[in-house]
């Protein structure tokens, strides 16, 4: 007879298993699940060594994934100056000279977080702003999207900037009309002009910032992350984490497509996978962001007529590097935001699976923000997985002044996608958006804007569990709570099919179980 190691039990258990959709109580065995059933049931199965949990009424549900999250950059935030809350230039200057009183001359500052539309100047700072802040230090802010930096003048003497002419004359770095001298300000790729200068955290230190970055992610419920990274070097320390006993969540890495041929041979070898860490899929940018009015639009900002967004590579070169990812294995996952960009992404993987059909391709639009309804069609006989972001509803409040209304009721339109077949996963896409799933759940259910796009709470939680673990080709071993599966639960303070949906995002993480281990439990 099976005897449980552990056993939560008088709870409200949501399987997402549609054959038995909810129960009581939960045998663990091992790091699996070995039963599902009614309380007296399952409490037949201890031994004296069985640990042994009353829920007194909380839910279980599968572990929470977070299909879209920068980690490493999110550690990094863990210890940089937060400019989130910043809502002036004044401000900001105030910021960052306190921040760069506490380092020496030259060291370098690095902060995150501005939205210029929190501003009460509206308009994104220049070098000269920081420069007036911070003299003697290189200097380097980046946007809450992550698709615009503003650099100080000795940041950009480091870089020596002026000689990247191509970029210059492609308008990704700033230009004053008046004086034709860099503004300071770099979109997309030109950023890492500077961040490539900036220094480096060594393995050691890095090894401490994703272990402090896995605490808070189990914090929040969180049993898996789809770590998105262009740091081939982050695959040795995610190793050394794992040797460690330190990574207490499940990784899914998708690494930019710079990197593919290293990904492909260490694919091969197979000796870098374990039952947390799974070599995933090959990133790649079509356009930028709408809050830096880089996203690619067929027709111009509403709020800046001489914008329309940039394709950060051409179609040519987008067929190229799908087509080298889909010969190797590799899922796709496409950063496309715009509806120009999401269309000329779906017309270049038509033509690829019309050459090269595979079935069970799982390729990924990231984002996939701005949408119509002959877009989603394309998208479902594509088999395409929208991974979506449902806080943007929330952060971008500016969206209908940007768009417009029109193009506003097709921005992030969750329903829409759902109902026409598209498998939907969601993410925070951290250190962007909070590292919190509860919060995402919340923006998708109890939207304000549109809410003919809002999700019933179980569409919500369908997107962070069974198919998050669609999207990663894990569904055969996590995402329900399925005997046979991987014991990654989360437990809730509240049920959230029976409060008001607006206080979905005042729920607390009781308990989050990976591996059949409690990784956290909140002190009461």
């Amino acid at each position: 007879m099976l005897h449980a190691d552990l056993i939560l039990y008088n709870a409200n258990v949501y399987t997402m298993n549609r054959k038995k959709p909810k129960t009581q109580a939960i045998a663990i065995k091992n790091n699996k699940i070995a039963a599902v059933g009614k309380n007296a049931q399952i409490l037949k199965l201890k031994a004296s060594r069985t640990r042994i949990i009353d829920l007194n009424g909380k839910t279980v549900l599968p572990g929470f994934v977070d299909c879209h999250i920068h980690f490493s950059s999110y550690a990094k935030t863990l210890e940089q100056t937060d400019l989130r809350h910043v809502t002036s230039i004044k401000q900001l200057q105030q910021k960052l000279k306190q921040a760069a009183a506490k380092k020496p001359p030259n060291a370098w500052l690095i902060a995150r977080g501005f939205d210029q539309d929190k501003f009460k100047e509206k308009r994104v700072p220049t070098r000269i702003d920081l420069d007036k802040a911070v003299p003697d230090n290189p200097v380097l802010i980046t946007r809450v999207c992550g698709h615009l930096s503003v650099a100080n003048t000795m940041a950009l003497k480091l870089a020596n900037i002026t000689k990247h002419k191509k970029l210059l004359e492609g308008r990704k770095i700033g230009k004053d009309p008046k004086t034709n001298k860099p503004t300071g300000i770099l979109l997309e790729d030109a950023q890492s002009l500077v961040t490539d200068i900036a220094p480096r955290s060594d393995d050691e230190e890095l090894l401490r910032l994703y272990g402090k970055a896995c605490k808070k992610a189990t914090e929040k419920g969180l049993t898996g992350i789809h770590w998105i990274t262009d740091n081939p070097d982050d695959l040795r320390v995610i190793k050394k984490l794992c040797k460690q006993n330190k990574l207490t969540i499940r990784v899914y890495i998708i690494l930019s497509t710079e990197h593919m041929n290293k990904f492909a041979k260490l694919r091969k070898t197979g000796d870098f996978e374990n039952k947390k860490i799974k070599i995933g899929g090959i990133k790649i940018f079509a356009d930028g962001s709408l809050g830096a009015r880089t996203a690619a639009l067929h027709e111009p900002y509403m709020d800046d007529k001489t914008a329309k967004g940039m394709l950060i590579y051409s179609e040519k070169q987008l067929e190229r590097t799908f087509r080298k990812a889909h010969d190797n294995g590799f899922q796709l996952a496409i950063h496309a935001i715009g509806d120009k960009a999401v269309e000329i992404v779906l017309g270049v993987l038509e033509k690829l699976l019309q050459k090269k059909s595979k079935r069970d391709h799982r390729h990924r639009v990231e984002h996939a923000s701005v949408l119509n309804g002959k877009l989603i069609q394309r998208m479902q006989k594509l088999g395409v997985i929208a991974s979506v972001q449902p806080h943007f509803v929330v952060s971008d409040f500016w969206i209908t002044d940007r768009l417009g209304k029109e193009r506003a009721k097709w921005t992030y339109p969750f329903k829409s996608i759902i109902k026409s077949g598209v498998i939907a996963c969601a993410g925070s896409d951290c250190p962007i958006e909070p590292i919190d799933p509860l919060l995402g759940i919340w923006a998708a259910v109890a939207r304000k804007t549109f809410p003919q796009e809002k999700l019933s709470i179980d569409e919500a939680i369908h997107m962070y569990t069974i198919n998050a673990a669609f999207a990663s080709f894990e569904e055969t071993t996590k995402g329900s709570i399925t005997p046979g599966k991987l014991a990654d639960l989360t437990i809730l303070s509240q049920n959230p099919y029976k409060i008001s949906p607006d206080n979905i995002r005042d729920i607390s993480i009781e308990m989050t179980i990976v591996d059949g281990k409690i990784v956290y439990a909140r002190k009461h």
